[in-house]
């Protein structure tokens, strides 16, 4: 068991180097986020309603905090198609390293620039007005739930680079899929605002569950529903990561084991 996680812990240090040496990824994947903060905030922020009122930058944030994590399914994704088409997970194998060294040291470094990407929106959020006002505990529940997000998000990722060892069918792939999660979704709208049946897709969605659940945490604006998801967003926003987390990992492990052969 030692062996396997140094062996980890030197994959999730390959990974964070190859962030290092090209920063650009970053900075491409920060601006989206920073983007959406600027233009539905400040251009469509004066139009949009939040349900009980509050300011909508405050209702906003949260969302892209959650959105952020979901658009990292794509550099997990690149990252393990950009190895398979290398052929460097065949050379991976035949070193004398644990065969988990490679997932487990993805979803290490990407939870590591998860934590670098929530400090840098947070740092956002209190440029634009946002604020959270029910104290450090809460804070830290809230970074744990995100963090919990990504772990299950990276999964995906990395079961869809191995599935998929094209890096551009990967990118084709993961936008028609990230966006409508966050589309449809309360991350911009609240559900309550939408139609009937749309509403009710998004709050079922993985996406409102976690961006519900901040908004609590935080004290934010945005908890107007009394639907039975809305009420119970915390365990929603358990259960979904961890319910992708029990149908990926496992899938990640076993297309891990058919490269190549």
């Amino acid at each position: 068991m030692s062996a396997a996680l140094a062996d980890g812990r030197v994959m999730a240090g390959r990974y964070l180097r190859h962030v290092v040496r090209a920063p650009e990824e970053i900075v491409i994947y920060f601006s989206l986020p920073i983007m959406f903060v600027l233009v539905f905030g400040y251009v469509f922020g004066s139009g949009m309603s939040v349900p009980g009122g509050g300011g909508y930058r405050e209702f906003l944030i949260p969302g892209v905090f959650v959105m952020t994590m979901l658009y990292g399914i794509g550099a997990t994704a690149t990252g393990i198609a950009v190895d398979v088409g290398r052929g460097v997970l065949d050379r991976f194998r035949s070193m004398p390293m644990a065969r988990s060294a490679l997932i487990t040291g993805r979803v290490t470094a990407d939870l590591a620039r998860a934590l670098l990407e929530t400090a840098v929106l947070v740092v956002c959020g209190l440029l634009v007005g946002w604020r959270w006002h029910l104290g450090l505990g809460n804070v830290l529940a809230a970074i744990g739930l995100l963090l919990l997000l990504r772990l299950a998000l990276s999964c995906v990722g990395v079961a869809l680079g191995l599935a998929t060892p094209n890096p551009d069918t990967v990118s084709m792939i993961v936008f028609p899929l990230a966006f409508p999660l966050s589309a449809v979704s309360n991350v911009f709208v609240a559900p309550e605002l939408m139609p009937g049946w749309l509403g009710t897709v998004s709050e079922w969605n993985p996406i409102s569950a976690t961006t519900t659940a901040l908004r609590d945490l935080f004290g934010n604006p945005g908890l107007g529903s009394d639907s039975w998801p809305a009420e119970h967003a915390l365990l929603l926003a358990v259960a979904w990561p961890i319910a992708l987390i029990a149908v990926f990992g496992p899938l990640s492990v076993r297309l891990y084991r058919r490269v190549g052969q």
